[in-house]
This record gives C-alpha cells, structure tokens and sequence, in this order.
C-alpha cells in the first residue's frame, strides 16, 4: 500500500503534464476544424456552397452531439474499458473522421463527422476524469490543477486556428482537416509511449483492474442521500451552463461570419485571416489562467473562496458583458459598414474571464461530486451542457439571417444576465446540497484521490 501511495504523489504533477499534453493535441483538432468549419460550408466556389442557416444549423448539430455522445463513452469506461483505453479509441476514431472530412464530399463529410462525435464521446469525459484522480477529496489544488489542464486546452485551441485555419482558408480546406487530423495523431502517440511512465497504475484503469476503494466500491450500491443531493447540483448547474455554452459557442458560429463579413480586419496595411480570431480567447487564457489558478488557493485560505454555483453566475454575467460589446459593434456595422477589431477582441476578453469563473471550476466540481462508481458518466453529463449550449448556439446564431445581428447579439446579453442573477440567489442552496465534497480540507502528504484504498 505505502508503495501505491509513493508512486500516486510521484506521478501526480507528471501525470498532469501528460494529461495536459494530450488535451492540448485533442484540441488542436477540434478547434483547427471549429474556425474555418462554417467557411468551408458557405464557401460557393471551393466548398458545399451551402446558406448562412444551413451551416450554421449543422455547426450546432456537430458540436452538441460531441458533447452528448460524452453521456455514452463515460459510462463504456466507467464500466468496461477505463478512462485510458477510452482516450485512445476516441483519439483513433478523430483522426480518422478528420481525414475522411479532408477528401470533401458531402457524404464523407457526414461520415467523418460521425466518427468525430463517437471519438469525442470516448474521449473527453474520460481524459478529465483522470485529470481528478490525481487529488484526493478535499485538496485544495484541485480547481487550480484543472485551471492549470485547461491551459492545455487552450494552448491546443489557440494553435489549432493558426495552423489548421490558415491552411484551410488560405491554401485548401482539404489541408485544414488533414492538419487537424495529424494533430490528434500526434496526441494519440504521445499519450501511448509516456502514459507508463508518469500515469499512476490506477490512474484510468479499467474497473476490473482497479484497487478496491473502501467507499462506493460497488458498482450498483443504492445512491445514498448525500450522493444523490450531490448529483442534483451536477445536473442544475449543467443547466445554467448550457446557457452560458449557447452564447459562447457563437464565437465559431455567428462571432465568426460577423468578423468575416462586418469587422475591419486591416492592419498596418494587411488583413488579418478570419480564422486568426478563433486564437484570441485562447490568448487571454493564457494571460488571465495563471491569476485564476492562484487565485482560488489564496481565496481558501482566507476562507473567502465562492462557492462553485457563485463563481458560475458571475461567469454568465461576464458573457452577458461580452454581448452587450457585440451589439454596439453590429450597431456600427449597421451604421458605417464595418466595426472595429477592438469591439471583438474586448468581447472575447470578457467571455475569456466568464469561461475561467465556469469551465475548469465546473470540471473540478464533477470530481468532487460524483460518486466514484459513476464518475465518467457523470463527467459525460457535465458535458451536456455543451451538447445543448453547442445546439443551441446553432439554432440562435441562425435567427440572425431574418433579425440581424445586432438583435440576437442584444437577445444573448439579456439572457445570460437573468440566467447569471437566478444562478447567484441558487448559490447557497446548491453548496449545502454538496454536503461538504467543496470543503477545503488540511494536505495530507500521501492521500489519494477518491477515496482511501485498501489492501
């Protein structure tokens, strides 16, 4: 036992380095295809030549059954193959669907996207879980660790436009999917020769192969109270933030044919690619991260840390923010034609400050919540806040076709507002249902994370 314990703290800041490599690869892919998937769709002379509305329609469709199908592959690891095996088969089915979409036939486009969504599926809800058994209950580094993993996941979603954009828009789109499946190649390969190395060996097993846990050990024990109270707040708070991912996922959708169609791009002479302003979240993630992840360990200390639901709220309000600067620009467009490049870049500042109160909190708060035995499937569950927010964000960017920009632009701001209000006046509510899984507890040198493993 001592022996297991000296290899999960070893392990554990190397295997968040691994876990943070993978991602990043992951989202090269992903993010690479978000920034030029609608071009590609609307392009008359070198794509499907489709309408606004129907790209954007499939954009929500795409992006919201990635992250349903999360539902499905945290429970196939929970109960059969592990979080690791999952990530590799999910990685797999990626980089095939991206080289299939390379070949752009409509057909094909339809069948690599289904690869896409079931690889996603695999490996997303899994890739986090494991994030989560590096700490133990209570460790006050967890929202850190997962603000510092989602670093990784911008630093995939900043190089990934870049890359993949740029080849997309400005050589081929064929190049931009190849591109985006080399990346997750790459991610694949790397998580496979270092996951030995600097993964502890319970870190992702499959369930048959795991140590037996001394609490919710069984697979099919009855739900306690306290685990089912628990598991309301991941399901309300999966709620709100479906609203927050249904304004914030326009930034691939309608943030991204109004920067094509109504922003000057022009500077010092030249234009810059649409597709460059998919990075610009990601930079600001990389400035405002580290402040977050210091913040919260500071904020415990002094006992003064939100509680997740609070922290979530002023997230959405920071959206809110974020649109009510997308309306005076599309107000502008309306007025001289083109809007400023500074109205966008200060829109995706305050969506950059709402994601960091919301994402790597929310996935935090689903390790400390979810009962070991069901902790990818409710990981998976925590992703349907993306497959609605994903959809939705479709349905609501096509409005824009018949109402202008500047009305869905207003629309969103007022929404994610009163969503953002409702969720602060919950947030008392939704921290004593946590029954204490968010209460910071003294560092134990040698603890594991989950629960205490017997021999």
């Amino acid at each position: 036992m001592a022996g297991l314990q000296q290899r999960t703290v070893l392990g554990h800041p190397r295997g968040l380095f691994l876990l943070f490599a993978t991602e990043a690869w992951e989202r090269v892919q992903y993010y690479g295809m978000r920034a030029f998937l609608v071009l590609f769709l609307v392009d008359r002379v070198h794509g499907l030549g489709w309408s606004e509305g129907r790209a954007l329609t499939l954009y929500g469709w795409y992006t919201g059954l990635s992250y349903l199908s999360t539902v499905a592959g945290g429970w196939v690891a929970d109960r059969f193959l592990g979080q690791r095996r999952a990530v590799v088969i999910g990685g797999t089915l990626m980089m095939l669907g991206q080289f299939l979409c390379a070949l752009k036939q409509e057909p094909l486009l339809y069948a690599g996207g289904t690869l896409l969504i079931v690889g996603n599926g695999l490996f997303k809800a899994n890739i986090s879980t494991m994030v989560g058994q590096l700490y133990r209950p209570g460790d006050p580094r967890r929202d850190s660790g997962f603000t510092i993993f989602y670093v990784g996941i911008n630093l995939g979603a900043a190089v990934g436009p870049f890359l993949c954009g740029t080849l997309a828009e400005k050589v081929d789109w064929s190049l931009g999917f190849a591109s985006a499946g080399l990346g997750m190649a790459v991610g694949v390969l790397v998580f496979l020769l270092l996951q030995g190395r600097l993964l502890a060996p319970e870190v992702g097993a499959p369930p048959k192969e795991r140590p037996r846990i001394s609490r919710g050990a069984g697979a099919r024990e009855p739900l306690t109270r306290e685990e089912r109270d628990r598991i309301i707040v991941i399901f309300v708070l999966t709620f709100f933030v479906s609203i927050f991912w249904a304004g914030y996922e326009q930034g691939g959708g309608l943030m991204n044919l109004f920067t094509d169609r109504s922003t000057d791009r022009f500077l010092l002479g030249h234009e810059i690619p649409t597709t460059w302003f998919q990075s610009v979240n990601s930079g600001f993630i990389f400035l405002l991260a580290p402040l977050f992840a210091s913040l919260w360990p500071r904020l415990a200390e002094v006992g003064k840390e939100p509680s997740t639901g609070r922290k979530m709220a002023y997230g959405l309000l920071a959206l809110a923010l974020s649109f009510v600067l997308l309306f005076l620009a599309a107000r502008r467009a309306e007025a001289v034609g083109k809007a400023g490049m500074l109205w966008m870049v200060g829109a995706y500042f305050f969506q950059t400050v709402g994601e960091l109160m919301l994402s790597p909190v929310g996935l935090s708060m689903v390790t400390k919540l979810a009962p070991t035995r069901y902790a990818s499937a409710l990981m998976g569950v925590w992703f349907l806040s993306n497959a609605a927010g994903n959809k939705l964000a479709g349905s609501i960017g096509a409005l824009a076709e018949g109402h202008g920009d500047a009305t869905v632009f207003l629309g969103i701001a007022v929404g994610s507002a009163a969503a953002g209000a409702f969720l602060f006046a919950l947030g008392p509510l939704l921290h004593r249902m946590a029954h204490g899984a968010e209460d910071v507890l003294p560092n134990e040198p040698g603890a594991l994370s989950g629960a205490a493993i017997t021999s």
